[in-house]
């Protein structure tokens, strides 16, 4: 499999990290690639393993997950660092501003309806955790090196200022591709609501309209794209628009057994959330000029980071509130998507197959699903799968050459930080 295998590299790395944080020990069944497994997951050639409703809920289960959920939560990781903690967000905060302008001013179309519906997830207030850009900015001091030898008339100046210009439109072409696909997810998904306003295609009325927003914006990024002048980078990120698409149609497309197969949800989830921040990184790290190997690093970083946030919504689509989540909760058992607690929980509980295999049209099906999630482990074995893959990223981090500079320290730190917030995250 792509994503799930090399194990005991992890297993010897020590479990605290040179920044003081200690981590959970690496998860039995799932993995960061080996090497030449991450490059393949950058490789467009990697085969795959194998109208809304409204409903009156009656969740007698849904109490004693979230108190589930919560008993656990003080437990999934345990952090000893003495250090004074750092916002990641705030370390580029100013830089997230000019990104948001600039992003503001890239979707700005002739056509006025276009325009308001392009720019509609990027007006002030509603741009969102800014979770991906925050990320790359990051990954970006982690990584850039001084120029060698001092050169004269500002010319090093001139060549960093360059460079942080050209990661930056990394930032703004992977926000711009994310943007995209939550405007075609909200189509498929019939959704009303995102990041806790109403969805574009509810606003607008028109779904239509919201999909040419989703394709306008993918043009925008393509033009951006092309503007950087690498190849690779180019491969990169067109890649991971391939992966967007190869994702919504393994979701939409799944035979009984590969809905039931934690191998393909896992796969699945790679190409829908995790292909993004895992090549948008190593983009960030080639055009830098780093080394294959810390390239590879930046990717598994991203990679393990973003299965991990996944991992994360599925919980909380069970244990979080529509007002926390800015979105229904329950959104994908009410679609008949079926995600990591659910697949833990039939592992304990093989009759809950049966459920899944009637649908969740009828919502009786919903409670005696909820009913054997709340009875399982399902929960807690998908936060700590989580935990899992944050090991992975941190290790990414733990393991790129010695630096001593200050802010790429405070930077490594940061992203190492980012990895135990996204598994203790309530939203």
């Amino acid at each position: 499999m792509l994503i799930y295998r090399g194990l005991s590299r992890i297993s010897r790395i020590s479990k605290k990290t040179s920044f003081g944080r200690r981590w959970l020990p690496s998860h039995p069944l799932l993995s960061g690639a080996s090497h030449s497994a991450a490059a393949a997951a950058a490789d467009s050639s990697v085969k795959v393993l194998g109208c809304r409703e409204a409903y009156s809920w009656s969740l007698p289960a849904l109490h004693g997950i979230r108190h589930q959920i919560h008993h656990q939560s003080s437990s999934v990781i345990e952090d000893t660092d003495s250090q004074e903690q750092l916002d990641p967000f705030s370390l580029v905060a100013d830089e997230l501003s000019i990104l948001a302008k600039r992003l503001r001013s890239m979707v700005v179309a002739e056509v006025p309806k276009l325009a308001s519906a392009a720019e509609y997830f990027f007006k002030m207030g509603v741009e969102g955790k800014r979770f991906r850009p925050t990320v790359l900015l990051l990954m970006a001091t982690a990584l850039n090196v001084r120029v060698p030898e001092p050169l004269h008339d500002g010319v090093e100046d001139a060549l960093a200022t360059e460079l942080r210009t050209r990661q930056q439109c990394i930032a703004e072409i992977t926000e711009m591709i994310h943007v995209a696909s939550l405007l075609h997810d909200d189509v498929l998904d019939d959704a009303d609501t995102r990041r806790g306003i109403g969805s574009l295609n509810f606003v607008m009325g028109n779904k239509v309209l919201a999909v040419l927003a989703g394709d306008f914006l993918l043009s925008r990024a393509c033009v951006a794209l092309a503007s950087l002048k690498n190849t690779e980078v180019v491969t990169l990120l067109a890649t991971v628009v391939e992966h967007l698409v190869t994702g919504e149609t393994m979701q939409m497309t799944t035979s009984s057994d590969q809905r039931c197969s934690m191998d393909y949800y896992m796969q699945k989830t790679y190409y829908k959330t995790a292909s993004l921040i895992s090549n948008s990184c190593k983009a960030i790290a080639l055009l830098a000029g780093q080394t294959a190997e810390v390239a590879i690093l930046a990717f598994d970083y991203g990679k393990n980071l973003g299965l991990a946030y996944q991992l994360i919504d599925d919980v909380l689509d069970f244990t979080g509130t529509s007002a926390s989540l800015g979105k229904g909760s329950l959104s994908d058992i009410r679609h008949g998507i079926i995600t990591a607690p659910i697949l833990f929980a039939m592992e304990e509980f093989p009759q809950l197959r049966t459920v899944v295999e009637q649908g969740f049209e009828d919502s009786s099906n919903v409670d005696i699903a909820l009913e054997y999630l709340g009875k399982s482990r399902g929960i807690q074995k998908t936060r700590e799968l989580a935990v899992k893959h944050a090991n992975l990223a941190a290790a990414a981090i733990d393991s790129l050459p010695e630096n001593n500079d200050e802010d790429v320290t405070k930077s490594r730190r940061a992203l190492l930080d980012l990895t135990h917030r996204v598994i203790t995250r309530n939203k």
